[in-house]
């Protein structure tokens, strides 16, 4: 409840106004809580794995690089991906360091005969920095490339045979 008091002065029933009114205009009061912009309250943690998923999808995206990993992983992934049930590994031939506002990444790839090793490293450099910086907002400080393997254009698939024919 409000009274108008001499002076112009509103008081409440708690008088814990004294502030002039004025027409038209009416006081608030505004609790505060918590501090700052409620996006930064809190903290988000990024795992290797996501970053090593990013860089996978990523890598393999540019023209040129034909596979991922060693000739070894690539084996197992090919027997892995033949399992009822089991899926094509997006992380082989792919290693993340993740901190809380950077990352760095190691590559293993397989690229197609005939590219230039060099331009097709540095476009995987591009396309990996800008996936993952623009999907985890960490800074890519250094992606680091290894070409394992050229797949000739009359090499075979590395798949296993199959057991049933």
């Amino acid at each position: 409840m409000t009274d108008m008091t001499a002076g112009g002065r509103t008081s409440t029933a708690e008088g814990d106004n004294d502030a002039p009114e004025t027409s038209g205009t009416r006081k608030t009061q505004t609790t505060r809580r918590g501090g700052g912009d409620p996006g930064s309250r809190g903290r988000t943690t990024i795992a290797d794995g996501v970053v090593e998923k990013i860089a996978g999808l990523a890598a393999r995206d540019v023209p040129g690089v034909h596979a991922m990993g060693s000739g070894i992983s690539r084996t197992f992934g090919a027997v892995r991906d033949r399992v009822p049930g089991g899926s094509k590994s997006v992380t082989r031939g792919v290693k993340a360091e993740v901190g809380e506002v950077q990352t760095a990444l190691d590559l293993e790839i397989v690229v197609e005969y005939g590219v230039s090793i060099s331009e097709v490293s540095r476009d995987v450099r591009e396309n990996v920095i800008a996936a993952v910086e623009r999907m985890t907002g960490l800074e890519v400080v250094e992606v680091n490339i290894a070409v394992s393997d050229v797949k000739l254009p009359e090499e075979e698939e590395e798949e296993p045979e199959p057991r049933l024919q």
